[in-house]
Parts: structure tokens; sequence; C-alpha cells
């Protein structure tokens, strides 16, 4: 299942984390990154995920 959510993640960053965390902290300022820049929001997507387990 992580894999998926990596997956996911590098395709659309907010989405990853939402499946990860939901609504909280991590996932709106995943979105903040993302608008920022892609890649720092593909980033902290991935870092999120991998943190989670």
């Amino acid at each position: 299942m992580d894999l998926l959510k990596i997956i996911i993640a590098i395709i659309l960053p907010p989405l990853g984390v939402f499946l990860e965390v939901g609504l909280r902290g991590a996932f709106w300022l995943n979105i903040l990154l993302t608008l920022l820049g892609y890649i720092p929001g593909i980033v902290h997507a991935v870092w999120v995920i991998a943190k989670r387990r």
C-alpha cells in the first residue's frame, strides 16, 4: 500500500499526504509547498508517507 501512496504522491502530492494523514497540518503544508513548487511538494509528500511507517 505504501508503494501505491508514493506513486500517487509523485503524480499529485497533496492527495498522497491526504491519504496518509487526512486534513491535518501536513496536508495544508503540502498544498502550500506544491503551489510554491512541484518538486518541494513531492519531496514533502514522500517524506510524510515514509515517516509514518
